[in-house]
């Protein structure tokens, strides 16, 4: 078994908003199903730091940062929310658990830079894929993960590989990195969906081309569809690339149950998924840090975090995936293997 280091704050659950969808139940649902499955006594809980100016200024302007604080100070002033745009709100508590947030993330990946172990979750809200260098949106203040890439390379872990199976493109992620050829950006999302960007198109840019893959997907694809991303298309971009580190959007809005997204991957899909990937990482040697995303059931959500913890400890999951439908339907193999088709292999740096 893998030793599993979990990064969570009960300040995650000050940042709140009446009748929201990202909101404190997420975590605290999954933290007490991790109980009542009896998995938590099994990981090594972390309480992290507040993330520095140094470490969000790395991926975000001034302005974002000023921007994000003075919203929170005038939600303290007036007492009540302040939205930065129609989805995304702050309250008084809110610049402070999103630089808790991003301080998780880095703490994540400096234990498994140091060796301290080699596999981390970080149970984080507010989530971050969604916001760019300038803008909070989607839910999102500061760009987690973005922010843990950069942490990585200043403790030695030269090349990044981030995946995104969250069922919303990260924008935020790809707009930051989308000319950079050290950090590899994998996203495979509903599309057309929210906010609209991930075509396959969309490939990077200048030294950057080439380190973009988008798999964007219609509304439907089940677990079977998404198993086939993995083996045509994940895994030749993971062996090409060789990364030093692996991060992962873990979002799980994607669900078939989800209220947010359209897909279908049920809870045994997100273990194949998540098992898969830890397998992927063993044979190149490369830590994994999953940093939560999205994910809007609750119920499923937990369910779904735990079997994802449960793959990065090595653990057995034979009689969940067991109850897997591998086989894809025509359509959905037609879909993939077009996409395979279309987009070009990724490049060696």
């Amino acid at each position: 078994m893998y030793p599993v280091s979990v990064w969570y704050d009960d300040l995650f659950l000050a940042h709140a908003a009446p009748h929201h969808p990202e909101r404190p139940e997420r975590l605290q649902t999954i933290r007490r199903h991790l109980e009542q499955v009896g998995l938590a006594p099994h990981l090594h809980w972390r309480k992290p730091p507040d993330a520095t100016h140094e470490h969000i200024a790395a991926v975000h302007s001034q302005r974002h940062i000023m921007q994000v604080e003075q919203a929170a100070l005038r939600a303290a002033a007036m007492q009540r929310l302040v939205y930065l745009d129609p989805d995304t709100y702050v309250n008084a508590a809110s610049f402070d658990a999103a630089c808790r947030a991003a301080g998780a993330a880095c703490a994540a990946v400096e234990a498994v830079a140091t060796g301290e172990t080699k596999r981390a979750m970080a149970l984080v809200r507010p989530p971050g894929h969604h916001a760019t260098r300038d803008q909070a949106m989607g839910f999102c203040l500061f760009n987690n993960i973005a922010i843990a890439a950069r942490h990585a390379q200043r403790h030695g872990l030269a090349r990044i590989f981030i995946l995104d199976w969250d069922v919303h493109h990260g924008n935020g992620t790809q707009e930051i990195f989308y000319t950079d050829p050290t950090v590899f950006f994998f996203s495979v999302h509903q599309y057309p969906f929210y906010p609209g960007t991930g075509h396959w198109r969309e490939q990077g840019a200048d030294a950057g081309k080439g380190f973009t893959l988008n798999v964007p997907l219609p509304a439907g694809m089940g677990d079977a569809g998404y198993m086939l991303v993995w083996e045509r298309l994940l895994a030749p971009a993971l062996h090409t690339f060789q990364p030093d580190l692996i991060l992962v959007s873990a979002g799980y809005d994607a669900h078939i149950t989800d209220p947010l997204g359209g897909m279908r991957i049920t809870t045994a899909g997100f273990a194949w998924l998540a098992q898969e990937t830890m397998r992927y990482a063993e044979a190149l040697g490369a830590p994994v840090v999953a940093l939560l995303e999205g994910g809007y059931n609750p119920p499923a959500l937990a369910e779904s975090v735990e079997m994802t913890i449960r793959a990065m400890r090595g653990e057995a999951l034979d009689a969940i995936l067991a109850t897997l439908d591998a086989t894809p339907t025509p359509d959905e193999a037609a879909i993939i293997e077009e996409l395979v088709r279309l987009i070009q292999p990724p490049p060696t740096a």
